[in-house]
């Protein structure tokens, strides 16, 4: 008996790109989301592969409604449902809308953002040569809006946190993307817009949890190396970074840097808070007379781009290691 699939019973191509959607309660932006789907200019295989996370509005029939229009252009809709009383969570939501699909690629898509056109055939031309990274574009955030990666590799590093509410499941899985030798890959185009508003799931992730995040991953990727370093900003930012690292790594700081007269004058920093007798007292310098390598703790986008032109040409004269935490 053939197989099913196409004339002659030779099986149907694999899909070459799977947009991955999960959706809670999105009826206000779905429709623009799913048109920017259908308007894609990409001439392979794609498919849509939706997750509905017990939504109580409008959002199935807006869903059905662009299945029959999709379907129309040759672009598949495959749907999953959460039919509890509960959502589950965006981790579980792409979760699910990956395993279900079957693209060779994946490409990452909120329910309410809107892909530009050419945003699949891009990422899908430079997908092919670069096998084992994250693809992304312009945008607020390396983490997560124009996600495109393989199949294979999204498998090798282990799916998505579900951990539900209040969890980040994109950074977990970018840092555990990097820590399997994962890549970034920036394509130079505008791919997506990307929509910032009071009811997106960002907000339900507290700061206090990304940076504890953060600084646990600059502990395990880069201190755990370093034997001693110099924290650069002894104002807030730079205390407070001190204050999260773990006591062993707190004995690693030699000294904070500025370039602030009065934080330098002041000589030290006392870590008042330490259970230490005496006290942990840091020295505070000028950042010329720092010892690296360093960990900046600056927002470093105040500037122009003039602080980053300065401190890559105090690198290269002075030779200094450095790892950007702002």
């Amino acid at each position: 008996m053939a197989e099913p699939g196409r004339a002659g019973g030779s099986p149907e191509p694999p899909v070459q790109v799977s947009i991955i959607l999960p959706v809670h309660n999105s009826e206000r932006w779905l429709d623009q989301c799913l048109k920017s789907v259908w308007e894609q200019d990409f001439e392979g295989t794609m498919e849509l592969s939706i997750f509905n996370d017990a939504s109580k509005d409008g959002s199935a029939e807006i869903i059905e409604k662009w299945k029959i229009k999709l379907e129309e252009v040759g672009v598949s809709v495959i749907i999953g449902t959460n039919n509890s009383s509960q959502p589950r969570g965006v981790g579980f939501a792409k979760n699910q809308a990956v395993i279900q699909s079957s693209g060779t690629y994946l490409c990452f898509l909120d329910s309410d953002d809107v892909m530009m056109p050419q945003r699949v055939r891009l990422q899908h031309e430079v997908a092919i040569q670069h096998p084992n990274s994250v693809f992304t574009s312009h945008g607020p955030t390396v983490i997560m809006p124009t996600w495109f990666c393989s199949r294979e590799w999204f498998f090798h590093v282990g799916r998505f946190d579900e951990g539900g509410k209040g969890v980040p499941e994109d950074l977990l899985f970018f840092y555990e993307h990097l820590q399997k030798g994962g890549g970034v890959f920036r394509v130079n185009h505008c791919l997506l817009l990307y929509r910032y508003h009071p009811q997106a799931a960002t907000h339900s992730v507290l700061e206090g949890t990304i940076w504890n995040h953060r600084v646990r991953f600059l502990e395990d990727r880069v201190l755990s190396s370093w034997t001693s370093f110099t924290i650069w900003n002894a104002g807030k930012q730079g205390k407070k970074l001190y204050r999260s690292l773990s006591p062993a790594n707190q004995k690693k700081v030699t000294a904070f840097c500025d370039v602030d007269e009065k934080k330098i004058t002041k000589g030290f920093y006392t870590y008042e808070e330490s259970e230490e007798r005496p006290k942990p007292r840091i020295p505070v310098c000028h950042f010329r007379d720092a010892t690296p390598p360093l960990v900046i703790c600056v927002k470093l986008d105040l500037t122009g781009g003039a602080f980053e032109t300065n401190l890559a040409t105090l690198n290269l004269k002075e030779g200094m290691d450095y790892y950007h935490f702002n």
